[in-house]
C-alpha cells in the first residue's frame, strides 16, 4: 500500500566524466540511498575516486 520513501541512487565522479584528455580506464560510481521526501534535489558527496586517485565530488545520476 505505502510506497518506500528511500530510493537507491547512483553517484558518479564529475572529474572522470568531464576530463576526456586524461583517458582514464573507467568512471568511479557509488550507490547509496536517500530519502525522497527530505532530499528532493540531486545528491552531491565528496567520495574517493580510484581512477583520479583523490577525493572528488560525486553527483547523482539518473
Amino acid at each position: 500500500m505505502a510506497k518506500g520513501v528511500r530510493v537507491i541512487v547512483t553517484l558518479e565522479c564529475t572529474e572522470c566524466r568531464t576530463n576526456v584528455a586524461k583517458r582514464s580506464p573507467g568512471v568511479s560510481r557509488y550507490t547509496t540511498t536517500k530519502n525522497r521526501r527530505n532530499t528532493t534535489a540531486r545528491l552531491e558527496l565528496k567520495k574517493f575516486c580510484p581512477y583520479c586517485n583523490k577525493h572528488t565530488v560525486h553527483k547523482e545520476i539518473k
